[in-house]
């Protein structure tokens, strides 16, 4: 692995007018995958938590994010994507250890990643950075509905 990115690597949090480069972003990093992101709900999470979001910039292009979500009890890691052709370099390292630092801070014990038990490719990058699968929990969700009050889960 050759780390290019120590001198041109920054990681930064989002803001709102980043939204519509992030989701195009994830259509192409995360590999086209559909997981019903809108506009809306990424503005929700940086007005909610304007730190959330963190996205890494090689010479200021977009490079990779993650969402490093603090509910004050867990902490939690979403959207983990780096760009097909910068990956190996260690964005993806540098990322995860800007949302550890960030829950550390805030006193965080243990952080959980939320990883599609298809994408193998990044079974790989979770296992580098020293993450393991938990096969004794499972994810249960219930869809929410809109409350018509401009706040939907997304």
């Amino acid at each position: 692995m050759t780390d290019t990115t120590e001198t041109a690597l920054t990681v930064r949090a989002g803001v709102v007018q980043d939204v519509e480069a992030v989701l195009a972003f994830w259509l192409a990093a995360a590999e086209g995958t559909d997981r019903h992101d809108s506009a809306e709900s990424v503005r929700r999470l940086i007005e909610r938590d304007p730190e959330a979001l963190l996205i890494a910039e090689l010479d200021g292009r977009m490079v990779g994010t993650v969402i490093a979500g603090w509910d004050g009890w867990r902490c939690h890691l979403y959207r983990l994507a780096v760009d097909p052709a910068h990956r190996r370099k260690g964005i993806g390292r540098v990322l995860l250890d800007t949302a550890e630092k960030r829950f550390s801070e805030y006193g965080g014990m243990r952080a959980d990643a939320m990883v599609l038990h298809d994408n193998t490719l990044a079974h790989h990058a979770w296992t580098a950075a020293g993450y393991v699968r938990q096969p004794q929990w499972g994810r249960w969700v219930k869809p929410l509905p809109s409350t018509g009050n401009g706040r939907h889960s997304g």
